[in-house]
This record gives C-alpha cells, sequence and structure tokens, in this order.
C-alpha cells in the first residue's frame, strides 16, 4: 500500500511541529516539509510528489512589513501555481486568520492569500479548504512573540512578571490539538471546489482571567489545591502551562509528616472533590481509631499488607478486612462506623487514600475512639 504524501508549508512553525507529531504517528503517511529558507524551487519539487498541501507557513510579526507580501502573498502564488502545473487536483488546506477582516497588513496579506486561493479553485476546480484561526495556543508556541497565553505561561512558569494591558479584554482562543484535529478532518477532503473550514472548539477569556487562571496552576504547588483541570478552556490551559516549565520544575517537594510509626503526606486538593495523600505505617502498627459523621475515605494498600476493623457506634457490628498489594482492592470508610488499621506484615505498608473533602482544620469531621 502506498502512503499517503503530505505536504507541510511552515512545518517547523507552532502550529507545524505540532501537526508533524500527530502525522508521524500515522504509518500510512510520509511528510514532505518546507521551511522558511527553502526555495520556491523546492517547493514545486515537493508539490510535484505530493497528495495533499497543508499550508501553514506565512509571516506575521515580520521586522520590514515588505514581508507580509512575500511571505503570505507570493508564497502562496507560487504554491499555486505549483499544484496546477503537475495537472492533478491536489487537495489544499490553507491557514488564514480571522485578522483578514481587519484594516492592517498583516490581516491583508492572509486576505490576498485567500483570493489568490479563491481565483486558483475558481481556474483549476482544485479541492481547497481555507481556515480563519483565531489566538492558537498549545505547546512549543513561542513565548514573548505573538502568543499571550504562551507569554504568560512561559512567564509565571518562571517567576518572571507578566503585563496586562487591559484586564476586561475579551481574547478568541483555540487549542492547538483541537486546530490539528481539524486539519487531519480536512485531508479527507476529496470534492473539487473552494470550502470554509472551522474549528468547532474555540473559546472566548478576558486578560484578567486568563493571568489568574495560569497564576492558579503556578501556585497549586504550594497549596496543593489544583484547578478543574479535566475538561475545556482549563484543561487545554493546565496543559498548556505544565508544558512551559523549566526542566527544574519538573518535579516539586511535598511536606512529610513523620513519627516513629510512619508518614503522612498530602498529595492534591481539589475544590470540590477531596483531596489524594499517602501514608506509611510500620510493622505492628495501629493508625486510625476515629469515627466521621459525614467524611468517607477510600484506602488501597499498593505496598504491603494489613488488616481494617470496624464498629458500628449504634449497633456494635462489627468488620474486619485484610488488605494486600497482591491483590489491588479499595476499602471504603463509612460514616458512623470506627476504623482502623494496622499493618500486619513484615514489611512498611504503603498506602493510598482519598477523602471526599479537604481537610479543614476548623472542622475535621475526624474523633477519636478505638474499635
Amino acid at each position: 500500500m502506498n502512503k499517503q504524501r503530505i505536504l507541510v508549508t511552515g512545518a517547523n512553525g507552532f502550529i507545524g511541529k505540532n501537526l508533524l507529531i500527530r502525522l508521524g504517528e500515522n504509518p500510512d503517511v510520509e511528510i514532505l516539509s518546507f521551511v522558511r529558507g527553502d526555495s520556491v524551487e523546492f517547493l514545486c519539487t515537493l508539490v510535484a510528489m505530493a497528495d495533499v498541501v497543508i499550508h501553514l507557513a506565512g509571516e506575521n510579526r515580520p521586522n520590514d512589513v515588505a514581508d507580509f507580501i512575500s511571505n503570505n502573498i507570493d508564497l502562496t502564488s507560487s504554491l499555486c501555481d505549483a499544484i496546477q502545473s503537475t495537472g492533478r487536483n491536489i487537495p489544499l488546506i490553507f491557514t488564514s486568520s480571522t485578522q483578514a477582516q481587519l484594516e492592517n497588513p498583516y490581516g491583508q496579506s492572509k486576505l490576498a492569500a485567500e483570493k489568490l486561493i479563491e481565483a486558483f479553485v475558481e481556474k483549476t476546480d482544485n479541492s481547497a479548504v481555507v481556515y480563519r484561526l483565531v489566538g492558537i495556543f498549545g505547546k512549543f508556541c513561542k513565548p514573548n512573540y505573538n502568543s499571550v497565553v504562551a507569554t504568560f505561561c512561559n512567564n509565571i512558569a518562571r517567576g518572571l512578571p507578566i503585563q496586562i494591558s487591559d484586564p476586561d479584554l475579551i481574547i478568541e482562543l483555540a487549542y492547538i490539538d483541537d486546530v490539528v484535529d481539524e486539519l487531519l478532518q480536512a485531508l479527507n477532503t476529496t470534492k473539487s471546489g473552494l470550502f470554509r473550514g472551522e474549528v468547532s472548539q474555540t473559546y472566548s477569556i478576558t486578560l484578567g482571567d486568563l493571568a489568574e487562571k495560569i497564576g492558579a496552576f503556578d501556585n497549586c504547588r504550594s497549596s496543593l489545591i489544583l484547578e478543574r483541570v479535566g475538561t475545556g478552556l482549563t484543561r487545554a490551559l493546565y496543559s498548556t502551562f505544565i508544558s512551559y516549565l523549566p526542566r527544574r520544575k519538573f518535579v516539586y517537594d511535598l511536606t512529610p509528616h513523620a513519627d516513629e510509626w510512619g508518614m503522612f503526606v498530602e498529595m492534591l486538593k481539589t475544590p470540590d472533590c477531596g483531596q489524594f495523600s499517602f501514608f506509611t505505617i510500620s510493622p505492628g502498627i495501629t493508625r486510625g481509631e476515629h469515627y466521621h459523621h459525614s467524611k468517607t475515605e477510600k484506602f488501597l494498600v499498593v505496598s504491603g499488607l494489613a488488616r481494617m476493623r470496624f464498629r458500628n457506634l449504634v449497633s456494635g457490628e462489627t468488620c474486619e478486612v485484610i488488605l494486600s498489594s497482591d491483590k489491588p482492592q479499595v476499602m471504603d470508610t463509612i460514616p458512623g462506623w470506627v476504623h482502623d488499621i494496622t499493618n500486619i506484615g513484615d514489611s512498611e505498608a504503603i498506602i493510598m487514600l482519598w477523602a471526599n473533602e479537604v481537610f479543614d482544620p476548623q472542622r475535621p469531621d475526624t474523633i477519636p475512639c478505638e474499635v
């Protein structure tokens, strides 16, 4: 089976780096890369080999405004000419910008490139998909350049100051993974003619809220309180922030609370889903010996052998369970039941613990009592 040859212009840019990684995960794809400094002649050679072209190359912050013409307009014109010269329908996917609607040199150069593609399609009936992208953010984006998200993430991760010109200014964003997903879907376009593509998931946020969110990600390493990072914009921003951590901050310290019987360490707290911790118990030692009115916990022995005992405060009913790391099981603690845990093995036991609420020293809901 022949591989699909996909030509990516601007392959070493922000979107290009992420796209090439995803394309490289497909064994049925051969990547052809065109990068800044390559000649138009080389571009024509690559086009002649290509089955699809994803045109990412462009200029957005040149030293000379004339570079908008050479890199955004002239290059697009050369690309269209190269495709036409093959005599084949080579689907073209082009990333423009929402600034094509604005009266600035960058936006006007993108609009001119769009019009070149429109004329090319009208003349040849080639396939083309044009995307007008909002501000893209994600891993591998250059900070202190043209992405406020990249700049905020980079600077906050390094303890550097950020500047907020207008905290109430609303910006439109799209996450790089969503953009790449859309581009990969567009590879399936086979119909001739011009189509307007759209990234289905975009986000709106003020500069002030953006800075606050990213700052909270950094603070969680000391407070241990992690924001709701599982979905939507917060998920995308958190993943982006983590990608900007310097190597020295890949790891961070936790505070151990140790005595002669073992150690207790809090790992992670959440706004509304409790907290995660772990503790150790020396052989023969019993911990716990308390009950809760509302708090619930889950225990998982990840190393060693332990016994958990329970007693109902009203009925006096008792229960005993043996937990071993050889057989992973989760043990719930039940409100209204006194409980303790004893290391009955020969080596230190390590237990992972989740509680449904963050510990509040003013209302601990932990009442000492023997089983």
